[in-house]
């Protein structure tokens, strides 16, 4: 009775060996092909290669290509997540500038994960990337960083580059926007429109960026010389639903005082309009919204959202090249305010 491939079990991998043999050539020429060597082989041996590589179904080892190379074509985004407008545009930004520059993107995601974030920083070293860029935010209070530093100062060692983004709780090249500045600015067109009482929401975890933009916009409000500034903040859970929910336990007298819902980000603040409408009020009417990001899908929110604007195709832009090229500093992108229909201006209250 003839065994079948079921009954065998599964077909190991074809290897390089398996493909050197198969094409009458010896190892070395196989891999000097088929990992992108310098090392020039002649037509007749590179076909023969390529062929047989193609009817056996080879798939190259990168970690092999990598060596062969000298470097790797792969850029490493280590991400806090992606189901976040703000990270999935991030990382679509990243991969645009990726390719315009010849290389390839693989994502992993932490989930602000400490331990997670270095652990997949050990599986990255094993698979020898041309960078390792770590966006995300540090935490205000940072947890102890020095195995996660140890992990990307050997990774260094090999070779290999590290850039962040939006965060400074690691000794390695960042790539930030201001959020302070963006937020405060923010507050000092919206005094300019008349509010004075807000709602601040921020976040409960304790993210070092989403602090200064809290810190940003309530310096704004009282730096305007506005009368009658008041800001509330609170730390919701730093999600759309956590906004929501925040907005749905405010006590009734305290929302009726509200001019104006700033939001740390526009996830957040369409979470609190979500909120908002729940409750029977109307957005701009009764009560105005803001955020900050400025991510693509605002495009379909009516009325479209006030924000504070973050140019992540400059942002990756900046990283990709420090990801090929070291720099000798620092570099911090403007983030500027974007007026919309969701805060229009009123009238400042009586004096």
């Amino acid at each position: 009775m003839t065994e079948t491939q079921s009954d065998a079990g599964p077909r190991r991998p074809v290897t390089l060996d398996d493909v050197a043999r198969h094409a009458g050539v010896s190892q070395p020429t196989a891999s000097r092909v088929l990992n992108g060597s310098d090392r020039k082989v002649a037509e007749s041996y590179r076909k023969r290669v390529m062929d047989a590589a193609d009817e056996l179904g080879y798939t190259p080892n990168l970690a092999a290509q990598a060596i062969a190379r000298g470097t790797s074509r792969t850029v490493a985004l280590v991400i806090s997540g992606i189901s976040d407008p703000y990270f999935s545009a991030m990382a679509a930004a990243i991969m645009r500038q990726a390719e315009s520059a010849g290389l390839r993107v693989s994502i992993a995601v932490t989930e602000r994960s400490v331990d997670r974030e270095l652990e997949l920083v050990r599986e990255l070293r094993g698979q020898q990337p041309r960078a390792i860029i770590l966006a995300g935010t540090g935490y205000v209070d940072p947890p102890s960083g020095d195995q996660l530093v140890e992990e990307l100062r050997r990774y260094e060692e090999t070779g290999g580059r590290v850039v962040l983004i939006s965060r400074s709780d690691l000794p390695f090249e960042t790539v930030t926007f201001d959020n302070h500045e963006g937020a405060r600015q923010l507050a000092v067109e919206l005094a300019v429109l008349g509010y004075r009482r807000a709602l601040v929401l921020g976040s409960a975890t304790p993210l070092l960026s989403m602090q200064q933009r809290v810190e940003g916009f309530v310096a704004g409000l009282a730096e305007s010389g506005a009368d009658g500034v008041e800001t509330v903040v609170r730390h919701p859970e730093f999600s759309w639903q956590g906004a929501r929910e925040h907005i749905l336990s405010l006590d009734e007298n305290e929302l009726q005082r509200l001019q104006l819902v700033f939001a740390i980000t526009d996830d957040m603040a369409l979470g609190a309009i979500a909120g908002l409408r729940d409750r029977g009020l109307r957005i701009p009417d009764d009560i105005a919204v803001a955020g900050f990001d400025d991510i693509t899908t605002l495009r379909d929110v009516v009325p479209p959202l006030t924000t504070v604007h973050v140019a992540l195709d400059e942002v990756a832009s900046e990283a990709i090249e420090r990801a090929l090229n070291p720099a000798s500093s620092d570099r911090t992108v403007p983030a500027y305010p974007i007026i919309r229909a969701s805060t229009p201006a009123i009238e400042a209250p009586a004096l």
